[in-house]
């Protein structure tokens, strides 16, 4: 696997250690009956810790420590289903600010992002996806009126920022950013099946200055999709691993006939072909990682092949998890329903692994 700096070693020992201490799984249970689907304590001390920079230049106020530095804490996070908008905000948020902002706009968000003091959702999904992106920025005296829905529109609820995605009078696809609490700026809750933030969003009529536009349009959103599931493909990788070693535990310790078993042989073949499917998505993840932090051409199919992995791999450990806990694992009380259901949400979101793997053929020439 990957060699890592002394630096991301660090912050990988720092993640881990939070999430164990701080972060179980009961707090996820915890989040998904409050109002905000998430805890803000726990996001405030996410950003003292510096999570929220990890992708926020140095002159910022941020670490700058790549995508790679970034999918080692989602990778930790994901051990305990960690329910917070940093994948929204300190990733998405913070790369669009970073790449297509104006100087003006990374002076005012940036820093801000770093520091934990505002949230960032992405507008881009609508309800009918193949008709293309049906939001219109309508040209006015002073900038444009923007109309449509999004959904569903992840961290919506919490959000102070929203990007949107929108297209203008000339037909072109535009990134705006819109503040989520302007007027005409309509949000109604989603109940998801893994209890996480999500919303719809309605846009009437909302002004939109030209100056709150970022540079690239499709191209950046491309940029900013890829690397949102390279990022979600490490926590899905998180939550496999931490899936598989509470199963194996299990295997270790139950005795069913006299017998642990794991001592079962069929158990034990399933058991090592989980751990090699992690394995291989280890090694997916952290290339799609690597390749975007070095701005390689293939970096869009290798992150296809790591959402693919992931969704696929998180989805066999997730059913194995329980399967393999017998009775216990169809309970509510279980930790095993958790898994299972962030498996689905994570692997539908932003392309499952059916759409990754034909994404990759298309990119590699097929």
């Amino acid at each position: 696997m990957a060699v890592l700096t002394e630096e991301q070693a660090m912050l990988r020992d720092m993640a881990s250690e939070w999430v164990r201490d701080r972060a179980p799984v009961t707090a996820a249970r915890a989040a998904a009956r409050s109002e905000q689907r998430y805890d803000p304590a726990l996001w405030a001390e996410m950003a003292g810790m510096g999570w929220c920079g990890v992708l926020v230049p140095e002159a910022h106020g941020g670490a700058d420590f790549g995508c790679v530095g970034f999918g080692i804490v989602q990778e930790e996070l994901g051990r305990t289903l960690v329910a917070s908008p940093l994948l929204s905000t300190a990733l998405i948020g913070a790369s669009a600010i970073r790449l297509g902002g104006s100087a003006e706009q990374q002076a005012n968000w940036l820093p801000r992002i770093a520091a934990g003091e505002v949230v960032v959702a992405l507008a881009v999904e609508e309800e009918t996806p193949d008709a293309g992106t049906a939001a219109m920025l309508t040209a006015g005296s002073e900038g444009w009126r923007l109309d449509g829905r999004k959904t569903p529109v992840l961290d919506a609820l919490a959000a102070d920022l929203l990007i949107v995605s929108a297209r203008d009078e000339d037909g072109s696809l535009r990134l705006v950013t819109v503040d989520a609490a302007a007027e005409g700026v309509g949000i109604s809750p989603l109940d998801r099946l893994d209890g996480r933030d999500a919303a719809t969003i309605d846009f009437a009529g909302v002004p939109v200055d030209r100056a709150a536009a970022l540079d690239g349009g499709a191209e950046l959103l491309e940029h900013l999709l890829d690397r949102g599931r390279a990022a979600l493909a490490a926590e899905m990788m998180g939550t496999a691993a931490q899936a598989f070693e509470t199963t194996l535990d299990y295997l270790k310790t139950r005795v069913q006939f006299g017998q642990l078993i794991g001592s079962f042989q069929a158990l034990q073949h399933r058991a090592v072909a989980m751990q090699a499917e992690l394995i291989m998505t280890r090694s997916a993840v952290e290339a799609a990682l690597a390749a975007i932090d070095a701005g390689a051409e293939d970096a869009s199919m290798l992150v296809s092949l790591a959402k693919a992995l992931a969704g696929d791999t998180l989805r066999l450990i997730a059913r194995e998890m329980v399967q393999m806990h017998g009775g216990i694992g169809m309970t509510e009380e279980h930790d095993a329903g958790l898994y299972f259901k962030r498996a689905a949400v994570t692997d539908a979101t932003w392309g499952h692994a059916g759409f990754h793997r034909n994404r990759y053929a298309r990119l590699a020439g097929y």
